[in-house]
């Protein structure tokens, strides 16, 4: 008989860290973090392998779920009766999920892996947790992912969906 799992699961979430630190792009996702935030915040999300061309975020679906990119990269398409028009790609480093987290509507767009990924999600009900036990962290995370949709919004020549 298996033993139950005792306080929260850890995953390594230094590649993560890596990607976050290696993109200055203006797209990235930075939270200012330490090494025990960041493994805090670990236990808080998941990560899972992503095959090129499969779908994270459909368009319409009402998921709140926000995704980390640690690799590979993400397209993100906006459906409309013509077809899919390709709006965005989202690099190791970023997040995408940001709009629907905040705003509790509607995804805008689908997402889809351009290449194999990793990413790393977190839940409403996960961040819910962390804000509850840890809101340093949540509000750092809150914040960043302010600043991406802020950046996003007014990235005027190469504006870059909010999903």
């Amino acid at each position: 008989m298996n033993a139950p799992l005792r306080g929260p699961v850890k995953f390594d979430i230094q590649g993560l860290v890596q990607a976050i630190a290696r993109n200055h792009s203006v797209d990235a996702f930075s939270p200012t973090l330490t090494a025990f935030q960041w493994e805090v915040l670990s236990s808080y999300t998941q990560p899972f392998a992503m095959r090129q061309g499969q779908v994270l975020i459909e368009r319409k679906a009402l998921d709140r779920t926000l995704y980390l990119v640690e690799s590979g990269g993400l397209t993100v398409h906006y459906e409309d009766d013509k077809g899919r028009l390709r709006m965005a790609l989202v690099e190791a480093g970023s997040a995408v999920g940001e709009g629907a987290f905040f705003t509790r509507q509607p995804r805008n767009a689908t997402v889809q892996a351009a290449s194999p990924s990793k990413v790393w999600c977190l839940t409403p009900i996960r961040f819910t947790e962390l804000s509850n036990r840890n809101p340093a962290v949540a509000l750092e995370i809150a914040m960043a992912l302010g600043s991406l949709v802020a950046r996003r919004l007014v990235n005027k020549p190469k504006r870059i969906a909010v999903t």
